[in-house]
């Protein structure tokens, strides 16, 4: 069979959607004065405009006579489950790894995946033409961890590919520069095992969804054997055991950026099908005659919860058009199909719902969505899960790794460990330090703004999920209060430049603002009320010198991510398409004192 099923799989930023573009380029994709632009897959705004990969995409190129089916794959944790899905339809993967940094937390993740599910191993060494780089070091890493992750001997035996996605060559010493990729293609060709066809009659694992406004919902997945055909009678067996007879309505193969239509697909392949009803990812489309499922996808735990709830503030109704409970809870229904890693359960108000995630990052790429797509909505403190194990209350452990000056090291030592971490080592690298840290996830709130700050904006911090572990005890939390506005209006700037010695504000003047509203963190503990929409009073002889030149410190603006980060126990961020606020609960004073205990 001329075929090879390969994922590419690495750490943030280590460039797999970079190799992928060069990839369909060399493959001749493309017409020679097409504009492709860059990052090709990465093709929804939100990916684009934060450059890092969240869904995985599949793509196929011809080379010599051979059909590559390529799986992007993303790096962060948090989108795990998106490479827990994917592992499967692959024979093989793509280790990518910096050949400066070596292998990082997430690379490690992924690896473990693929490791497990008995993929062979290809490793390239990515960027050796940056200065100081030691690719034969990475190299010996990339060893050391798959000897750590209980690697099987053929998967130790990994060949190994050096170059620069980025100026378009590999070759297999890293010393001499070649002219293209074809090396690591003819490697793939030649390591890279062709799906094994297993005697029997149809198998295949329904592994991505996607959606069409003319057929409905179409199932994606490798045939695993037998064979499928356009109009031919399946059976759709489910996670939960149950049964229903559907019948394929048409077939599509993968043929570089698109969908091919094919009247037959044999085993091995990448497919999709239209025309079946009600399947879920992780259910079988098996023989109509003699059915047998295969295992359904195992899905890590999430980590993590947050409290999402209908827009009530002054303001809501006033930028989106989806506001009530029935739209949240019907967008929220359509996520749980394609996104492995959520779960929703209901709360005992018919308006609110509990989201549960692998980590903030997770949570706030689904509200960024939500929110361009016109919804409106508040989201509560995010909250850690904590199990009992043996009669012993856990919580989730992260592996936690930060780069970031040698000069700075101690401030981050001491950050982490008042956060219940542990420091497992320190490793110098020219002027840097790299630290990595055991600490609870509940840590990692709100972590990534103190350290930047501390930091000037030059550490690097990544994460990955352990295990979960012994309650660790209490941590502290923000140390100042929020300054809440007392009044809804306009901010006037005489108000503002009046109270600026009292903290740090969220907000420029002439900004329309209501009761309850955050605006701001006062510079001791503790919340303050305060009135910023109030006004000079104005006499009639005015002295020389009394009007002082008023200088405004500019607002302090927030990030969906920080924001979550940032608020309390009592607080919501109130998110429309095109504000992000900070509230309380409770908008009225006298209601934020009588329930102040709940908190």
């Amino acid at each position: 069979m001329n075929i090879r099923n390969i994922a590419i799989i690495a750490h943030v930023d280590h460039g797999k959607t970079t190799l992928v573009d060069k990839i369909l380029h060399y493959c001749q994709l493309f017409r020679d004065n097409q504009e492709t632009g860059e990052l090709i897959l990465d093709n929804n705004d939100l990916e684009r405009e934060r450059g890092i990969t969240i869904l995985s995409k599949n793509v196929s190129v011809r080379y010599k006579d051979f059909k590559i089916n390529i799986i992007d794959t993303p790096g962060h944790s948090d989108f795990g489950g998106e490479v827990e899905r994917v592992l499967n339809m692959a024979d093989g993967v793509l280790l990518l790894v910096d050949a400066f940094e070596g292998p990082m937390p997430q690379t490690r993740f992924v690896l473990q995946k693929a490791l497990q599910l008995g993929l062979k191993p290809i490793v390239v060494v990515n960027k050796v033409d940056k200065p100081n780089c030691d690719p034969e070091l990475a190299h010996e890493k990339v060893f050391d961890l798959m000897f750590t992750l209980d690697a099987t001997e053929d998967q130790l035996d990994f060949p190994t590919v050096y170059g620069s996605a980025k100026h378009n060559w590999m070759g297999l010493d890293w010393k001499v520069q070649t002219d293209s990729i074809s090396p690591l293609l003819d490697t793939v060709i030649e390591h890279i095992p062709a799906p094994k066809v297993i005697e029997g009659n149809t198998q295949m694992l329904i592994t991505s969804l996607d959606f069409s406004n003319y057929t409905g919902r179409i199932a994606i997945g490798r045939l695993h054997r037998g064979e499928l055909k356009e109009g031919q009678f399946v059976l759709l067996i489910r996670r939960d055991g149950s049964q229903h007879k559907a019948r394929v309505k048409e077939l599509y193969v993968f043929e570089g950026l698109g969908k091919v239509k094919t009247d037959r697909v044999q085993a091995g392949d990448i497919c999709a099908a239209s025309g079946l009803e009600g399947f879920e990812i992780g259910d079988t489309i098996a023989d109509a005659e003699f059915p047998e499922a295969l295992p359904t996808i195992a899905i890590d735990e999430p980590t993590m919860s947050m409290l999402f709830t209908i827009n009530d503030s002054p303001f809501f109704g006033k930028e989106g058009k989806f506001v009530t409970s029935r739209h949240l809870r019907e967008r929220l229904e359509k996520e749980i199909e394609k996104n492995l890693a959520l779960r929703v359960e209901h709360t005992d108000a018919a308006d609110s719902f509990r989201v549960f995630g692998r980590g903030v990052l997770h949570l706030s790429v689904l509200i960024e969505t939500m929110r361009r797509e016109g919804y409106e909505l508040q989201i509560g403190q995010p909250q850690v899960i904590l199990k009992e194990i043996d009669g012993v209350k856990c919580e989730p452990i992260e592996e936690l790794t930060i780069d970031l000056p040698d000069s700075v090291s101690g401030k981050a030592i001491e950050m982490v460990t008042l956060r219940k971490g542990e420091l497992l080592s320190m490793t110098p690298k020219l002027d840097r330090m790299i630290l990595e840290f055991r600490v609870p996830s509940r840590g990692l709130i709100g972590l990534r703004n103190q350290l930047l700050t501390a930091t000037a904006g030059e550490a690097i911090m990544s994460h990955r999920f352990h295990a979960f572990e012994a309650y660790k005890g209490e941590i502290p939390s923000r140390q100042n209060g929020s300054i809440i506005s007392m009044e809804k209006g306009s901010t006037i700037p005489y108000s503002l430049d009046r109270l600026q010695d009292r903290g740090k504000f969220f907000i420029d003047p002439g900004q329309d603002i209501y009761m309850g509203q955050v605006i701001g963190e006062n510079s001791r503990a503790g919340d303050m009320a305060v009135n910023v929409t109030k006004e000079k009073k104005l006499t009639n002889m005015r002295a020389s010198g009394s009007d002082e030149k008023m200088r405004i410190a500019p607002a302090i603006r927030f990030s969906l991510e920080e924001a979550l980060e940032y608020i309390q126990g009592d607080e919501y961020v109130e998110v429309t398409p095109q504000s992000i606020r900070l509230r309380k609960i409770y908008l009225d004073e006298n209601d934020r004192k009588r329930y102040a205990s709940k908190f």
